[in-house]
């Protein structure tokens, strides 16, 4: 048994029924090949909230700043986290995320890169257009929808894959790629609220 396995049931149990997770959509992930995970991000818990409702592994970017906290960062590396410098161009992360769709596995993103102060969804950031267009991996929106209080219902929305290839075709622009993601997302929240 992976740490990741490990830590995911330890966190799997105790968060369930503490938030009373409701998960609907989640056979909206492939069982296979590269896929790019998006959702709206209202609180520090959505990583691990995301990480024990997919089917899957999945990795995220945490900012470099959590990896230098001693022991928390070595546990989050073996959680598959990797680090980004956040408020510019990090080329390493770019390209860490691009090779984690291309070798099949699920990158999670939360496309605002900041939690929302007021639960509601903000402007995505061009990152996840990014990785969208440049692999050809399933795109799936999800949304959260706290409030994150024990014993209250949070649920967890996959929604259907977002149709990329005519984006990829047409050679559009990462914020063009972004903002059909984030309006996939809006929607998800409007129907599920």
């Amino acid at each position: 048994m992976t740490f990741y396995t490990f830590a995911r049931s330890v966190v799997n149990a105790i968060f369930k029924p503490w938030y009373r997770v409701e998960t609907i959509g989640a056979e909206n992930i492939p069982k296979e090949g590269g896929v790019l995970l998006c959702s709206n991000h209202i609180h520090n818990f959505d990583p691990i909230i995301v990480g024990i409702t997919g089917k899957r592994p999945v990795y995220f970017m945490a900012k470099e700043e959590i990896f230098q906290v001693p022991v928390l960062g070595n546990i989050v590396r073996k959680c598959n986290a990797f680090p980004v410098k956040r408020g510019m161009s990090d080329r390493e992360a770019l390209r860490k995320g691009i090779n984690i769709l291309k070798d099949g596995h699920v990158l999670g993103l939360f496309p605002e890169g900041t939690r929302s102060k007021t639960g509601e969804l903000g402007k995505g950031l061009a990152g996840a257009g990014f990785f969208a267009l440049k692999t050809n991996c399933t795109v799936v929106p999800c949304a959260i929808l706290g409030p994150y209080k024990n014993l209250q219902k949070l649920k967890v929305v996959y929604g259907k894959p977002i149709q990329m290839d005519e984006l990829r075709t047409s050679k559009a622009s990462a914020e063009v790629a972004t903002e059909l993601i984030m309006a996939e997302i809006h929607k998800l929240i409007k129907e599920d609220r």
